[in-house]
């Protein structure tokens, strides 16, 4: 079979066409999408055997260290078939991790087909069901791949039995390759070339390119990552951006094999850099479409589905000054994250910073993590919550993503909570202790399949009793062996109060949680023993409250400090004590009256960082 046969339209194309195939590696967390990558770049000489390491496409060194895609990566590969033609190979590796199944949705837009990988020992778990479903919507042609075929555990007839029960895609013609040792990687490389078909473009119609990625450059600005549809881009020209209005003059182009090479044009079905010399990141946004602003296109390409946060958190810096460089951090890593959100955002007892949205708490920890590292700031984070929808007594409805937000006394009313779908596979030894952890978090079954080793069980879970140790706890509980995704699923009316913590009667505005009101009073006495042990002793003894609205529902007194004030009293009569005593309770009471608790920015990071009280 040749390419010619694999597509009607092949004949057709101009012979430039011909010759490249856009394709995405997809696949679950950990089943080899970085280490086939690898080699793929090395069959097609890419980088030369001293450049080689492992996950080469994985370039941050949060990546290398957790072991995970974080961001997808491209690589664009020269490869020899058999018969001796050349082609031109656009890889994107993409990440596996639900968080950041964004990443791999907007990199499927710029390919015709991707790789399912599923390990051959493990089976189809649940974000190889999420991603493959992704692929398929987008009308990608998918082909799938039993990787790890070296292990003694691999399984090929089940694993490939598992992918036509729980995907719905045949897989007659699986191919079987080991990433590491590079078994059946050659004839992989022959499938793509025949299977994948090479893109629909026109070089001859107005130039429309899709921004798929964007990042910040100290010294050359905004670099974009493109997909050109239609057209060509070549040096000097004047580009529009369709969204923004913006227009920037072409000052370098060049792809990735991996490693960054100039070229004097993009041409269509093309993947590439471009660089413009954009400095205001406002200018530019993932998703827009580039055109020639002498010529442009009519109209612009369907882009990307907005993307809304899931999980929120107050990012403050604890050292004050660093306020205006953490919104610059913040800026520069949401051009290269259109999920990430950030507001500003002010607190009596943190200062200035801001409300920042992800799609899950793993991502939460990368941006914390690339905030500390890339940009030196040290992070104070207050406890993440979901965003909450309040009906108020007026009727209007309000979207709550921060706690000291939500409406009181009479203006509060019905309170909705997002939803999830939830897919969990897992051994079907574990069915029983999934199902209570899933009922424990107020969780309701959906549906529940079996296949000849494995269960995959569906049910309908609030996303706020997930984002804090539910995934903790499924791979403790499945000694490991559990996989999760998720999608939203809605709202749904709920019994949730705002809890609020008071010292002497003062709200600490930065400590409040929306809680389910069964766990209001257990968190709330978590919440105060756990401030009682941290908060430093005052002169006066100090009064910790967690209260809903005006009733109070847990409370913990730190006692005073004491001075001996009785010490320089030897002998005589005990009336002597008894003033000095007397004296010293009325000043400790005028200063409780007047006195206001601090709470140390080391005693609220200690606090924040309790699951105990946060999550069930």
């Amino acid at each position: 079979m040749n390419a010619s046969n694999a597509d009607p339209h092949f004949k057709r194309l101009p012979s430039a066409l011909h010759a490249i195939r856009n394709f995405s590696i997809i696949a679950h967390i950990d089943h080899g999408k970085s280490t086939l990558a690898d080699r793929f770049i090395e069959r097609c000489n890419g980088l030369q055997a001293r450049e080689m390491r492992a996950q080469v496409l994985d370039s941050m060194d949060i990546e290398q260290e957790r072991g995970i895609t974080i961001k997808a990566q491209t690589a664009a590969l020269h490869y020899q078939a058999q018969d001796g033609r050349r082609y031109r190979f656009n890889l994107i590796d993409t990440p596996g991790h639900v968080d950041f199944g964004y990443e791999v949705s907007r990199s499927l837009l710029a390919c015709e087909g991707a790789l399912l990988v599923v390990d051959a020992s493990q089976g189809v778990e649940a974000q190889s069901i999420a991603n493959c479903h992704q692929a398929i919507n987008q009308g990608l042609e998918v082909l799938p791949v039993l990787n790890k075929m070296d292990l003694p555990s691999a399984d090929p007839k089940r694993v490939c039995s598992e992918i036509e029960d729980m995907i719905g895609i045949s897989a007659d013609n699986a191919i079987q390759v080991s990433a590491k040792t590079g078994q059946g990687v050659p004839d992989l490389l022959e499938v793509i070339v025949h299977a994948i078909p090479p893109p629909q473009a026109d070089p001859h119609e107005a130039v429309r390119a899709l921004v798929v990625d964007s990042w910040f450059d100290g010294y050359l600005g905004v670099v974009l990552l493109v997909r050109v549809m239609n057209g060509r881009l070549r040096l000097g020209m004047k580009i529009l951006a369709m969204a923004t209005a913006a227009v920037h003059t072409i000052a370098q182009l060049g792809i990735f094999t991996p490693r960054q090479t100039a070229c004097e044009a993009l041409e269509a079905g093309q993947v590439g850099y471009l660089i413009a010399g954009i400095r205001k990141i406002k200018e530019v946004r993932v998703g827009d479409t580039l055109t020639d602003s002498a010529n442009p296109a009519g109209r612009p390409l369907p882009g990307y589905e907005t993307i809304k946060p899931r999980v929120f958190a107050g990012f403050f810096p604890v050292d004050a000054d660093q306020y205006k460089a953490l919104r610059k951090a913040l800026e520069k890593l949401s051009l290269n994250d259109a999920s990430l959100f950030f507001e500003p955002e002010s607190s009596q007892a943190l200062g200035h910073g801001f409300r920042c949205g992800f799609l899950g708490m793993l991502h939460m920890e990368i941006i914390q993590e690339r905030l500390e590292r890339e940009y030196e700031i040290n992070l104070l984070i207050t406890a993440p919550t979901v965003t909450y929808r309040v009906k108020t007594g007026k009727g209007a409805v309000v979207d709550v993503h921060n706690p000291s937000a939500m409406p009181a006394g009479a203006e509060a009313g019905e309170v909705s909570e997002p939803m999830i779908r939830a897919l969990i596979i897992s051994p079907r030894d574990y069915v029983g202790g999934i199902i209570g952890l899933c009922m424990e978090k107020r969780g309701r079954q959906e549906k529940i399949d079996y296949t000849q080793n494995h269960a995959s069980l569906e049910f309908l879970l609030p996303l706020g009793e997930v984002v804090f140790d539910f995934f903790d706890r499924l791979k403790s509980l499945t000694r490991g062996y559990a996989s999760f995704d998720y999608s939203l699923a809605g709202y749904r009316p709920a019994r949730m109060v705002k809890l609020d913590i008071l010292l002497n009667g003062e709200k600490v505005d930065s400590l409040s949680t929306i809680v389910h009101r069964d766990h209001a009073r257990s968190m709330g006495l978590a919440l105060v023993e756990k401030i009682k042990t941290l908060l430093p002793r005052q002169m006066y003894d100090a009064a910790i409250q967690a209260a809903i609205g005006s009733r109070i529902i847990a409370r913990a007194t730190v006692k005073a400090l004491r001075k001996d004030v009785t010490a320089k009293c030897y002998g005589g009569d005990v009336t002597r004590k008894r003033k000095l005593l007397e004296k010293q309770k009325a000043g400790k009471k005028r200063m409780k009256k007047v006195g206001k608790i601090e709470v140390p920015q080391s005693i609220f990071l200690a606090i924040l960082k309790t699951k105990s009280w946060a999550g069930s």
